[in-house]
C-alpha cells in the first residue's frame, strides 16, 4: 500500500533524526581549521602591508572564505548543532559573533523566525530577503515599483547589502526585543566598537579598511548570495498559510546548491540546504552525509553555479502558478489584464 503524505514525512523526519547529533572532536576541528587560518591571514594583511597593498588585498579575500566558514559556526550554535552543551554553544556563538560582526542573540531569534515561517506567503518579513509576488508588485505605485526595482537590483542587494547589514541592521535591536536579546546587542556593539577602535588607532583607518573592511564586504556579499540562492530559483516552493507545509518548504522551498568541494568546504556544506531546513539541528559537517543517506532528499532541486547566476533574474513570486518570473514577464501580464479590461 502506498504511503500518505503525512507517512512520508514521517519517515523523512525519522531518517534524518540519526544525524541531528554533534561531535565534540569533529566541531573542535573545524573551529581549529576555521579560526586560527583566519587570525593568521589577517595578521599577514598587517605585515605584508609593508611591501604591497596588494599582498594585503590578497590576503582580505582569502580571509573573507574564512569568514563565511565562521559564519556557518556561528549558524550552528544559533541552533544549538554545533555542541552538545549550550553554554559551549553561546560562548563559541558570540565570539564567532564578533568575528563575523553578528549579534548572537538577535540573530538567533530572527533566524528561529525564518525558520519557522520560510515560503509561507502571509508571514514574511523577518530573517528573509524582501520579495513580492506579481500581484502585490502590479498594485504598487509607480514610486513603490522603482523601490522594489532598487532593492532588487544586484548592486545593490550584493554591494550596498553587505555595507546596511554590517553596520545598521546588525547593529540595532528589533522594537520587541526582550532585554537578553537587547543586552547581547549592545555587549556586541561595544565590544566591536572597542576593537575597532585599537585597531585603528594602531594600524590606522586605511589599514583597518583595507584588512577588515574588505574582508567582512566580500564575506557578506557572499553570503548574502548564499541566502539569496538557497530560496530563490525558478520552481522554488512558496504557499499561503492555510496550505504552507514544513516539510515541503525545507525539501521543495530550498535548494541544494551544488559547489566544487572546495567552496563546498568554505561554505560549511551550507549548500545541503534542503537538509538544514528539514532537521535543523544536524551540524553542519554532517549535512552532507544526511543528503547522501536519505534518498527522498536527494530529490530536492540542485542548483550549480551556473543555474544560479541565471536566478539573478528572477524577482517577484507567482503563486497562480508556483514559480519565480521576471519583471518582464510581469509587465506582460498587466498588459494582459488591461487588454482585457479594455474589451470589457
Amino acid at each position: 500500500m502506498a504511503k500518505t503524505d503525512a507517512e512520508k514525512t514521517k519517515q523523512l523526519r525519522k531518517d534524518v533524526a540519526p544525524f541531528a547529533k554533534s561531535e565534540t572532536r569533529v566541531s573542535i576541528q573545524q573551529l581549529l581549521n576555521t579560526l586560527v587560518p583566519l587570525l593568521v591571514i589577517w595578521v599577514a594583511g598587517y605585515v605584508l602591508l609593508q611591501y604591497s597593498p596588494w599582498y594585503t588585498a590578497i590576503c582580505s579575500i582569502v580571509a573573507s572564505g574564512f569568514v563565511v566558514r565562521a559564519f556557518i559556526i556561528f549558524h550552528d550554535c544559533t541552533h544549538g548543532s554545533f555542541f552538545k552543551s549550550k553554554k559551549a554553544n553561546d560562548i563559541i556563538g558570540n565570539i564567532t559573533g564578533l568575528l563575523t560582526s553578528f549579534p548572537y542573540e538577535k540573530w538567533k531569534r530572527e533566524h528561529t523566525i525564518h525558520h519557522a515561517t520560510s515560503a509561507n506567503l502571509d508571514k514574511r518579513g523577518i530573517g528573509d530577503i524582501d520579495m513580492l509576488t506579481v500581484d502585490e508588485y502590479l498594485e504598487k505605485t509607480k514610486m513603490g515599483r522603482l523601490g522594489y526595482r532598487f532593492y532588487r537590483n544586484p548592486f545593490v542587494l550584493f554591494g550596498l547589502g553587505p555595507l546596511f547589514m554590517v553596520l545598521v541592521l546588525n547593529r540595532i535591536n528589533r522594537k520587541d526585543a526582550k532585554r537578553k536579546e537587547r543586552m547581547n546587542t549592545y555587549y556586541t556593539n561595544i565590544a566591536l566598537l572597542a576593537i575597532c577602535t585599537t585597531l585603528i588607532w594602531v594600524f590606522g583607518l586605511s589599514t583597518f579598511l583595507l584588512v577588515h573592511g574588505l574582508t567582512l564586504f566580500i564575506a557578506g556579499s557572499l553570503g548574502i548570495w548564499l541566502f539569496y540562492i538557497q530560496h530563490t530559483y525558478e520552481d522554488s516552493y512558496f504557499e499561503v498559510d492555510e496550505k504552507w507545509d514544513y516539510v515541503k518548504a525545507a525539501v521543495e522551498g530550498s535548494s541544494y546548491y551544488k559547489l566544487p568541494k572546495l567552496l563546498q568546504w568554505v561554505t560549511g556544506n551550507i549548500g545541503f540546504h534542503h537538509v538544514h531546513h528539514l532537521s535543523p539541528r544536524i551540524p553542519n559537517y554532517k549535512l552532507e552525509d544526511a543528503h547522501e543517506t536519505v534518498k527522498p532528499l536527494q530529490q530536492a532541486t540542485t542548483i550549480t553555479i551556473k543555474k544560479s547566476l541565471e536566478s539573478i533574474r528572477y524577482k517577484l513570486y507567482d503563486p497562480e502558478n508556483y514559480r519565480f518570473v521576471t519583471f518582464k514577464e510581469a509587465a506582460e501580464r498587466e498588459s494582459m489584464r488591461d487588454k482585457q479590461f479594455a474589451t470589457k
